[in-house]
């Protein structure tokens, strides 16, 4: 089975995949190193910025990365299209991931080996380059490893057609949940 049929049949998942990236960086924001800080809440904070203002009190700055709002993604403080992004993380949600910026628009995985073939192993790259939902706005790099008879992994050779079937596959689930936010929205 192919890399890019395998994305497409279990992006269902991609909905567990998001809830594991805002599950990490709200744990991310849960704790400090220095005893000593102080929090948008404690009254030295306040008396250090001049009061709070309601978009101070929000977390993540009022930050909303998984809105079903209907609009052109394109809406908050993310510099990426936020179809995109989603599309994405429902394409590679087979597959673990290693980061995840949504500011950055870049989503990297971790090494994973397909059950039908354990002696090679795919990573993904994938880089959203705007906020226009736009075939030249995404770049997706596919890496590829092949293990030897010692049991070492060195590179292999992947053709770029793996690059752009995995690119039509997060525009085409990119262009789908525009669609069905436009047609929830009316």
């Amino acid at each position: 089975m192919g890399l890019v049929k395998m994305a497409v049949r279990v992006r269902k998942w991609g909905f567990v995949a998001t809830l594991a990236v805002a599950a990490a960086a709200f744990l991310s924001g849960c704790s400090s190193s220095d005893p000593g800080a102080t929090y948008r809440t404690s009254p030295e904070y306040r008396a250090e910025t001049g009061g709070a203002t309601a978009e101070n009190d929000k977390m993540f700055g009022g930050l909303n990365l998984f809105s079903d709002s209907p609009g052109d993604g394109r809406t908050g403080p993310v510099a990426v299209n936020a179809y995109l992004w989603r599309a994405s993380l429902d394409t590679v949600a087979f597959m673990p991931l290693a980061s995840a910026d949504p500011f950055g628009g870049v989503i990297i995985t971790d090494w994973f080996a397909p059950p039908a073939t354990p002696d090679e192993r795919f990573k993904v790259n994938i880089y959203i380059l705007g906020r226009d939902l736009r075939a030249d706005g995404l770049k997706v790099t596919v890496f590829r490893q092949t293990r030897d008879l010692a049991d070492r992994w060195s590179d292999a050779v992947v053709g770029s057609e793996v690059s752009t079937e995995f690119e039509n596959a997060v525009l085409s689930r990119a262009r789908e949940l525009r669609l069905s936010s436009v047609a929830e929205s009316e």
